[in-house]
């Protein structure tokens, strides 16, 4: 089964401008209706970092879930911010972004790289008692453009050490763009059959004219979870100002489509969350 996550927190993060909190819950509540497995739907970081965030506890108590079966995620940063989050039962799932890349953790999260294994460890703990589950990042996966050592056996190094803290779903994140289609198909080629409990994710930001074959090479590879953002928007605003966009969800959609996958979501709920997408980003920026 394919499991898709789309992404409006990671696709409005970056906007300068603050979307009304009414129209954050309007739109992702139309997403609810579609039929994503999780919808990834704000954090609890520090409003200095992500401003257009600050809002999140008002948009979840807008949020209807009395019928979707779509599983909440919100990211966070740091054990403060896991505490805040377990207290909402409607939250599936937190997400914590673990750089393998020294520079961008400390930019990320404002920790090293050591620093933020020990938090993984104590939201994990956290996570365990309230009945949630921890998904981490492992975010410069396929390369790194700050310079920091990177190699595919320091991504399986680190794999390996979220796996001992009991870490069981591990999204790739590409972050930048950087990745192309031979390093997907190694990573996940690689990892998957190594660790056969922990369900691993495609985390991938694409240009256009590259989303197909970075989709297929990590489908091909064994993956069967992806994120991705309606129309592609989005990207990490603290990695650099250019932002290499999120896979777009259309993308996904029309790949499996080719593949005559059925991914039983409700085509005009889909729509209608494709239109209520411009109320955001044709007005905000």
């Amino acid at each position: 089964m394919i499991k898709l996550t789309e992404c409006p927190r990671d696709a409005m993060q970056g906007i300068k401008d603050f979307i009304p909190t009414e129209l954050k819950a309007d739109y992702i509540n139309s997403l609810l209706k579609v039929g994503f497995d999780t919808i990834d739907f704000g954090s609890f970081v520090s409003p200095k970092a992500i401003p257009q965030m600050q809002d999140t506890p008002e948009v979840l108590k807008r949020l209807d879930l009395t019928s979707t079966k779509s599983k909440l995620l919100a990211i966070i940063a740091n054990t403060r911010g896991a505490e805040d989050a377990v207290q909402h039962d409607e939250i599936h799932y937190l997400g914590f972004p673990f750089s393998i890349s020294e520079t961008f953790q400390q930019r990320n999260t404002n920790s090293s790289i050591s620093e933020s294994l020990k938090r993984v460890e104590e939201i994990q703990t956290l996570c365990s008692k309230k009945n949630k589950t921890l998904l981490v990042y492992l975010s410069m996966a396929f390369g790194n453009p700050y310079n920091d050592e990177w190699s595919s056996e320091i991504v399986i190094k680190w794999a390996n050490q979220l796996h001992k803290l009991g870490i069981r779903e591990i999204a790739l994140a590409d972050t930048t763009g950087v990745s192309d289609k031979e390093n997907i198909h190694y990573l996940f080629n690689r990892l998957i059959p190594e660790f056969k409990d922990v369900e691993f994710i495609a985390h991938l930001h694409s240009r256009k004219e590259n989303s197909s074959e970075k989709i297929n090479a990590a489908f091909e590879s064994g993956c069967k979870r992806f994120d991705s953002a309606i129309h592609g928007f989005g990207g990490c605003p603290m990695a650099k100002d250019d932002l290499t966009g999120n896979i777009a969800t259309q993308d996904v959609l029309s790949y499996f489509e080719s593949k005559a996958i059925d991914l039983n979501l409700n085509k005009d709920a889909l729509f209608t969350s494709m239109e209520k997408s411009w109320e955001i980003f044709n007005h905000y920026h």
